[in-house]
């Protein structure tokens, strides 16, 4: 395994879940995520009425906040048009150009990012 991996959004929901696949990445690997992703978190939190540990679980997580260099901005915008079928968030693109960039793998379990080069897909 990696040492270290990007947690997109459906890492994050999936680790706070406690869903049993997404355990080992929990401890022992270094973690990379963004603010957006943690918006995401978020507001998952609320959809299923979890509001009361929204502000603890996003301390817990804004310690691995990675902040986007332009390139990958750049890169982000380019993934998203180039692969526009898939309808790929914009979110998930930065997500994964800042894994690229960090020479880290994304860890997701989305199914538009399945086959990508670059990806530990866990299900």
């Amino acid at each position: 395994m990696a040492s270290a991996f990007y947690f997109d959004t459906y890492a994050l929901v999936e680790i706070t879940l406690g869903a049993e696949k997404y355990l080992k990445f929990r401890e022992g690997v270094g973690i990379l995520t963004n603010k957006l992703n943690l918006m995401e978190l978020a507001y998952f939190m609320l959809r299923i009425r979890h509001e009361d540990k929204i502000n603890d679980i996003l301390k817990e997580y804004l310690r691995y906040n990675v902040e986007p260099s332009f390139n990958a901005i750049i890169e982000a915008v380019k993934m998203k048009f180039l692969h526009r079928k898939y309808k790929l968030s914009y979110i998930d693109c930065l997500g994964y150009m800042i894994a690229r960039e960090n020479k880290v793998k994304f860890l997701t379990g989305d199914e538009k990012f399945r086959n990508m080069e670059n990806v530990e897909f866990v299900k």
